[in-house]
């Protein structure tokens, strides 16, 4: 078997409710996606999903995967990674790569006829839900709403947006909690302030906010980087610190775990694809650390979630993401539950896919709609006020 060609598709699409956090409160519906194809000469497509900027360098990567064979994931990943040696496996060169590795893994497993978690070793075809509502532009009755939904499900675990009016994140708490409670008397709670507090900050935070609520992690309360911030915060209350999602490469979870500043490793599609985000679970699994998979379009990421040892749980953010796909996965007491379909179980839908399809993204979804929110690590700047970055 042989790759003969990549192809992609700009798409845009509109979520059925808006999503923000701290860095941007105001929320959108309006999304772009990129869809990615790898044919090869038996005529089996392996697909996958990401964001439009990496489109330029999957193309520029291309040439470096025709003629081979797609069934040996591991070795064209490291070729891809030592292509972008100088500029490092980051930002949209990660994003490309990312992108064409899960399609590898997707094109593998439909070699073997089989789902791709079979293919990767798990035992069992179901990974625990947390709910994610990427809420914090959310009115107190649409929070109410998705979380009672979620708890309909059978999911018991929630995380919140926080991080700009802290009398407004604990109410905002308080209704996930309620609503969570019934699918179960003691919930489990997260919340995530995206970077937008400094160390400092976290600590006096959360603290008041563990005054009434029982946490299980705070995700990202201080720059993803900064290890010496991260351990502080995690030496000063008592949730875990879960910190990685916008991480790319092994590399930059090394100085983390080392040094103690994360509780919980969280790993995802943009962890250097499946092959990265499986090199950062292994690490973390020989220091005894949890991790916990990302949220995805459709949840596709609960087929690697479901081979790892210390995977906790996975992100589940039911958007509406999926307009011109399908996807072989649904939510059932709790748990993500992965069909028999080969590969990844994502079913690209053409006729809806060529309805959404753009030449170029359009202004509004410009990746600046998350862009870090004035006033970040400094002083906070409510929700009401003006997105200026002056």
């Amino acid at each position: 078997m042989k790759i003969t060609r990549i192809r992609t598709k700009l798409y845009e699409f509109e979520t059925i409710r808006p999503l923000g956090d701290a860095n941007s409160p105001q929320g959108h519906k309006k999304s772009a996606g990129l869809s990615i194809f790898i044919d090869t000469d038996e005529g089996l497509t392996g697909v996958s999903m990401g964001s439009p900027p990496a489109r330029q360098t999957i193309l520029s990567l291309e040439p470096l995967l025709i003629g081979a064979d797609p069934r040996g994931v591991r070795g064209l990943w490291k070729k891809m990674v030592d292509w972008v040696f100088k500029g490092g496996n980051r930002g949209i060169a990660g994003d490309a790569i990312s992108c064409l590795d899960i399609a590898l893994w997707d094109l593998k497993a439909k070699a073997n006829g089989e789902p791709l978690w079979k293919t990767l070793g798990a035992s069992t075809s179901r990974v625990k839900a947390y709910a994610s509502g990427i809420d914090l532009c959310l009115s107190d009755d649409e929070i109410r709403t998705f979380y009672d939904g979620m708890a309909a499900k059978g999911v018991t675990a929630g995380k919140i947006k926080v991080g700009l009016d802290q009398d407004a994140d604990i109410r905002r708490i308080g209704i996930m909690r309620d609503a969570l409670m019934k699918a179960s008397s003691r919930p489990t709670l997260a919340i995530d302030s995206n970077e937008y507090w400094s160390p400092k900050q976290a600590i006096r935070k959360i603290r008041e906010i563990e005054e009434r609520f029982d946490l299980t992690w705070a995700e990202e309360p201080a720059r993803r980087w900064d290890y010496r911030g991260l351990r502080k915060v995690s030496q000063n209350i008592r949730a875990a610190v879960a910190t990685g999602e916008n991480l790319d490469d092994i590399s930059d979870f090394m100085p983390l775990i080392a040094n103690e500043a994360v509780d919980i490793v969280e790993i995802g599609a943009g962890t250097s694809g499946i092959t990265g985000a499986m090199q950062v679970a292994d690490l973390a699994y020989a220091f005894e650390l949890p991790v916990c998979m990302m949220n995805c379009p459709g949840n596709y990421m609960a087929h690697l979630a479901a081979a790892l040892p210390n995977h906790m749980m996975m992100e589940v953010v039911a958007a509406g993401r999926e307009t011109c796909f399908t996807v072989d996965t649904r939510i059932e007491d709790g748990w993500i539950l992965l069909g028999d379909s080969p590969g990844l179980g994502i079913v690209f839908d053409e006729e809806k896919l060529k309805k959404l399809s753009v030449k170029i993204p359009s202004p509004e979804v410009h990746p600046g709609l998350w862009s870090r929110r004035r006033g970040a690590g400094l002083y906070e700047v409510a929700p009401s006020e003006p997105d200026s970055l002056d």
